[in-house]
Parts: C-alpha cells; structure tokens; sequence
C-alpha cells in the first residue's frame, strides 16, 4: 500500500486527505442522525399529552426546544398555537427548513469530496504520463517493461480517486435519504400536534369515533421540509 501511495507521487497527498475528511464526516453524520437523537421515541405522544392536560408553560417549552429537531419543531407549533392554521403552518416550516440545514451539516462537503476525487485522480495520472514521456523524450524507450511500470504506476491516481469517491458518493445519497424520511415522520407529528391544539379537529374526531366512521383529513398541512 505504501509503495502504490509513493507511485502516485504527490498528488496522492491531496487524496488521502480527503479520504480522511471523507471518513470523519461519515463518521460524525452517522453519530448526530440516529434515530432516537433526531426523532425521540415517544416525544410526539407526550407533547400531546401536555396539550391535552394544559402542562405549556415556557419552562417545558424551552425544553422541548433543545430536546432535538422534532422538539423544535413541536415547540415551533407550541408557540404559535393560539394564531390561525396557517401562520402556525408557516412558522412550523420556517423552523422546519433551520432543521434540514442543521441536519444537512457537512454534506455538501461530502457531496464536493465525491465529485472532485475522481477529477483529482485523473489529474495526478495526467502528472505522471507526463512525466513519463518527457522522460521518454530525454532517455528514449529503453526498457519496455519499465515502460508498461510507469503507466501502471500513473494509472494509481485514478484509482485512488475512484476510491475515495465511490463511498462518498453513497454516503452522501444515504445520508439524503435518511433525512427525508425523518421529515416525513417529523411532518406526521407536527400535523398530530395540530390536531390536539385545535379544537375543531378534536370534535371531529370525537364526532367521527361517536358514529364510527373515519375523521375528516385536516384543512391544512404544515411542512418542515424544502426543496
């Protein structure tokens, strides 16, 4: 390894340090995005509960807030309960988007390292080609198999970029992914919050349990994600 690392000559320098930023912020995403950090078991559920029982002062508001995202966002909507439908919607996807990008932290860097490691790669190949041949140019040919030796050693950069890329590339999409479907799931507690603060949906839901048929679809949504 430490022979194909010196073939690559001093473009691999540049390479290996973003594999090693590359890992890191792996690493690092893969720590703050767990599950119960970014969404809580049962926060939803119990926020819901201190609606119901009057439990809001500013006290629990605060401290639903540094709770985690979905804490935010629930304070979010707690803050503005006593407004309209849709200032609470808009301010619950304004805190929303803050959310995504504090989760979305270090992925354009990840995303960069994906894309530049390949174009850096070749660069160091195109390096070594050409000192190849200006060699070649000096000394002639030579010996052919230590010309095939020299491609071959040329030919590292590109794969070490590959190298660095290709999991960053994953990553990066997963980490996408990942967050999304919190969104998602976050969206789905911000609309069931909404329904217990509103005391329109809660008769409905009351009516629709009373007659046994299902309860009428919200008039509004309200959004944490963004384009």
């Amino acid at each position: 390894m430490l022979e194909l690392v010196r073939a690559g000559g001093w473009p691999m320098i540049p390479l290996l340090l973003l594999s090693v930023v590359a890992l890191a912020i792996i690493v690092e995403r893969f720590w703050s995005l767990r599950r119960k950090v970014v969404l809580p078991p049962g926060l939803g559920a119990e926020v819901r509960a201190w609606a119901a029982k009057g439990r809001l002062d500013p006290a629990h508001i605060d401290s639903l807030r540094r709770n985690s995202p979905l804490g935010a966002l629930l304070a979010a909507v707690l803050d503005v309960r006593h407004r309209t439908r849709e200032e609470i919607r808009e301010r619950t996807e304004d805190v929303g988007r803050h959310q995504v990008h504090k989760m979305e932290r270090f992925l354009n860097t990840l995303g960069t390292i994906a894309a530049a490691g390949p174009l850096l790669g070749l660069f160091g190949t195109v390096v070594g080609m050409i000192q190849m041949f200006l060699g070649i140019l000096d000394q002639g040919i030579g010996d052919v198999n230590q010309l095939a030796g020299g491609i071959g050693k040329a030919l590292v950069c590109t794969a070490a970029g590959m190298i660095v890329a290709i999991p960053a590339l994953c990553f990066h999409r997963y980490f996408r992914g990942r967050i999304a479907a919190y969104i998602v799931d976050m969206e789905h507690e911000a609309f069931e919050l909404m329904d217990a603060l509103d005391p329109r949906a809660a008769a409905a839901r009351a009516a629709a349990a009373a007659s046994g048929q299902a309860p009428a679809t919200p008039p509004a949504r309200a959004s944490a994600s963004v384009d």
